[in-house]
């Protein structure tokens, strides 16, 4: 909770505190600020500290909660799960370890069963070469699993466990698609056949017995299903960047075509749940005469989608919550945090009282709802809560603190808030800047995001507080061509790579400097993917303003990749490049503008020290952008440095490579701003 001490923490979290869902704001956590006396900022090795807890989940009944617990490290993971009575939340717990895996999410399949997704760690035999004296070492490798847990004996059993042969060749046999609510003794699950092609299996959670009702198609990686009965499937390209929704309504026997969505880039279909119509789900989308992207039915027999439910002007919805049984609640999206449009109005007046129980500087996502509506759990994090879980009883009026991630005392983080910057065309757009802990004005490091159709939330983000515990400011802004805002907000950025979008960081820049009295010759700027084309191409317009720039995993010649785009969409009718042709521009119109909008040839122009890292495997933006950066900034006899990560993909790596990166970036900028 913001500003409060763990004393007060954990005062806060004891039973019976709390007067009803209204005395949740004398309850309230103190003001922003007032507990954020002149500590000691947290050194950056901290921030990399194993993971404490990991998820928390609520049975169906709601009499239940789980809470998994990491209790080993990176290097030799161990975990363990914990049961609680909910009726006694603060209660004697029972612990059942679960060994040297480490959990990425709990479910319950029913009020006794527990469904734990775990990751192992394996390595191959050594082995001899035929015919020769040669020995092959052993390869480290993953494999996804899912284990289910009786929270009375403590019995686990492993789904698929009948199917040994199965489990020896397949790394994930862990997706669950559908927990079956009339059906507590079976889930459904997809798993890989011994051809490659992808099965859906009904799996006993007492068991483990598995029972494959069908095959899907060369492509298939996923099903949705409602009741039991598959009603979408997902079927993904060889790139692995364009799907093809299947679907099939109760009672028919043969899958058709629904539509063709992005995967990384933006999105456009995403499923929510089952609806109340019968043959009709809930999905999000958006209609082409449509701004915001929103929840809506889709009727399974002809596809069509319905009108918006629970729109919001000017915000795409993030998600659709629905309760244990699968019922719809309500959608979320982030305004100043986030929050929901409920379609059970009794439920915004909890959210708002838990809002108001941190500060309203936070985000409280309920994750666990129970059939009652009477019990939830609430995942809570924010700029400067790194993530806990919270159990809330509207009946018993209490709010108990269940696990957390990391042990971060937010006195001793940067608190963060939301600038209303206005751009020298007279548009408005968002940024979060985060202070140093104590807030002493001093450098500032921007970090402009990815995508770039997505956007920066007011979430935890760890490289923004590793960086402010430097004592730097640091700026997040969601310029023109971000994602979030609607389809109009997005479209004011396309084919504006290396102007508008650009424009509209420097005047975030100028509007932190001058809000802040912040030291503008003491200015980086770093990013990812389109965050780190951002940072170089800032570094091209304003040699005056960036002390130094690092990119990670990015592009930096807008002609190659729309090259390269073309070369490697082969989806009928090219979806992918098309989408980027329309966000970059037109290669046979746009010539010289995106050759003056590449940060590669206009090296010349460069005058700050550069840092390229790059995943020598990323699927996503080729290597060879930054192998190309770095040759043109050496030709031009510039500062530069090229990282190359292996066995990575698109920033994809570990903890412990992460935090050797991270140590790299803070003295590349220490060194600039000396």
């Amino acid at each position: 909770m913001a500003g409060m001490h763990k004393a007060a923490r954990a005062a806060l979290s004891r039973r019976g505190l709390l007067a009803g869902a209204g005395g949740l704001t004398a309850m309230a956590a103190l003001p922003p600020g007032a507990a954020r006396a002149q500590v000691g900022a947290y050194p950056l090795s901290e921030f990399f500290k194993p993971t404490m807890s990991s998820g928390a989940a609520l049975s169906p009944s709601g009499s239940r909660i789980a809470v998994a617990e990491s209790l080993g490290t990176d290097e030799d993971p161990r975990s363990a799960v914990d049961f609680i009575d909910a009726a006694d939340p603060e209660g004697q717990r029972r612990r059942i370890e679960l060994g040297a895996v480490r959990v990425s999410s709990i479910e319950w399949a029913n009020d006794e069963r527990l469904l734990a997704s775990v990751i192992l760690k394996a390595r191959t035999a050594t082995r001899s070469m035929a015919g020769s004296n040669r020995r092959v070492e052993g390869v480290e490798y993953y494999m996804r699993r899912t284990v289910s847990v009786n929270a009375t004996t403590g019995d686990v059993v492993v789904l698929f466990s009948d199917q040994r042969n199965r489990m020896r060749s397949t790394f994930d046999m862990g997706r669950i698609i559908d927990m079956l609510p009339d059906d507590p003794d079976n889930v459904l699950m997809a798993a890989w056949e011994s051809d490659g092609v992808m099965g859906l299996h009904r799996v006993n959670v007492n068991t483990g017995a598995a029972t494959r009702m069908e095959r899907g198609g060369s492509g298939t990686y996923h099903w949705r299903a409602v009741n039991g009965v598959p009603v979408l499937r997902h079927d993904m390209n060889s790139r692995g960047t364009v799907e093809t929704i299947m679907v099939r309504a109760p009672g028919e026997t043969e899958w058709k075509m629904a539509r063709r969505t992005r995967v990384r880039e933006a999105p456009d279909f995403l499923w929510v749940g089952a609806g109340e119509t019968p043959g009709k789900v809930l999905v999000i989308a958006r209609l082409d005469n449509e701004d915001v992207q929103s929840v809506r039915e889709m009727d399974l027999t002809t596809t069509a989608l319905g009108a918006p439910l629970n729109p919001r002007p000017g915000r795409d919805v993030a998600y659709g919550l629905p309760d244990s049984a699968g019922n719809y609640l309500g959608a979320a999206y982030y305004g100043q945090r986030l929050e929901y449009e409920f379609a059970d109005p009794a439920l915004a007046v909890h959210h708002r009282a838990l809002n108001r129980f941190f500060d309203n500087r936070c985000n409280v996502h309920f994750t666990d709802v129970d059939k009652a509506r009477n019990r939830f759990i609430a995942y809570v994090n924010g700029p400067e809560e790194p993530g806990s879980w919270f159990f809330y009883d509207k009946a018993a009026r209490a709010i108990v603190n269940l696990g957390q991630a990391r042990d971060l005392d937010p006195a001793r983080l940067g608190a963060s808030e939301v600038l209303q910057v206005q751009t020298r065309d007279g548009a408005t757009i968002e940024a979060y800047l985060t202070a140093p802990p104590g807030g002493a004005p001093g450098p500032l490091i921007v970090l402009p995001h990815g995508g770039p159709e997505v956007r920066d939330t007011p979430s935890w983000d760890r490289q923004v507080q590793v960086l402010a515990a430097q004592g730097w400011w640091v700026l997040r802004p969601n310029f023109r061509g971000s994602g979030g805002y609607g389809q109009t907000f997005a479209q004011q950025g396309w084919t504006r790579w290396g102007d508008r979008m650009q424009d509209d960081v420097e005047d975030a820049v100028a509007h932190a400097v001058s809000a802040k009295g912040l030291d503008a010759s003491k200015v980086g700027i770093m990013g990812t993917s389109y965050g780190a084309y951002a940072a170089l191409m800032g570094a091209v317009k304003r040699p005056d303003l960036y002390k130094a720039a690092i990119g990670i995993c990015g592009v930096y010649d807008l002609p190659d990749v729309l090259a390269w785009e073309d070369r490697e969409d082969d989806t009928p009718g090219q979806p992918i490049y098309e989408f980027w042709t329309k966000r970059i521009g037109d290669r046979s119109v746009m010539g010289a503008a995106l050759e003056a909008g590449s940060p590669r040839r206009r090296a010349n122009e460069i005058t700050c020290p550069v840092v390229l890292v790059h995943g020598v495997d990323d699927p996503v933006l080729p290597l060879i952008q930054s192998r190309r950066m770095r040759d043109a900034l050496r030709s031009a006899g510039k500062t530069v440095e090229l990282i190359e990560v292996e066995d990575a993909g698109h920033a994809d790596w570990e903890d412990a490579k992460e935090q050797e990166l991270m140590t790299r970036y803070v003295a590349v900028f220490r060194q600039a701003f000396a």
